[in-house]
């Protein structure tokens, strides 16, 4: 049975995460999906107030349900979650979550672990040619989709 595990705070679910989920949905097809969902604590690190773990784990939960899949969401209190000790045969990531994988790797190596191979999901750009990102949905730059909503100077 095939394990694939993503991780993140998806907060607003924009469609880069929703890419991010998609290529995790689509190697699951035949196996279990992980979603490490940051706690409300780990979260609080963000520079943009983020909505509340419930909140966010019904917008996941959700969405990849649409796509036909009951995905398995745990708590994230630290970046690495259950990767650094149970066996996974993806782990999807973002470029900004990439050097995680990495260093999820590395602890697995440590630990006499086998690698788990990581899935790059290249960023989604907005209308601007820039990533979407929870930051720039938050200060107002663009919505969700990447649309832009003020221009900028």
């Amino acid at each position: 049975m095939v394990r694939v595990a993503v991780g993140g705070t998806f907060d607003p679910l924009h469609d880069g995460h929703k890419a991010l989920l998609m290529k995790a949905v689509e190697l699951s097809r035949s196996g279990e999906l992980l979603v490490g969902l940051t706690s409300d604590e780990m979260a609080q690190s963000k520079v943009h107030i983020v909505s509340d773990y419930q909140s966010r784990y019904d917008g996941v939960s959700g969405f990849i349900r649409k796509q036909g899949i009951a995905p398995v969401i745990v708590r994230l209190d630290d970046p690495y979650g259950p990767t650094i000790t149970d066996d996974f045969d993806y782990l999807v990531v973002s470029p900004e979550t990439h050097p995680v994988g990495l260093k999820i790797n590395k602890i697995r190596e440590e630990k006499k672990l086998g690698l788990i191979e990581i899935v790059l999901v290249d960023y989604v750009l907005a209308d601007d040619g820039l990533p979407i990102s929870s930051t720039r949905i938050k200060k107002g730059e663009i919505d969700e989709h990447g649309r832009v909503l003020k221009n900028k100077k």
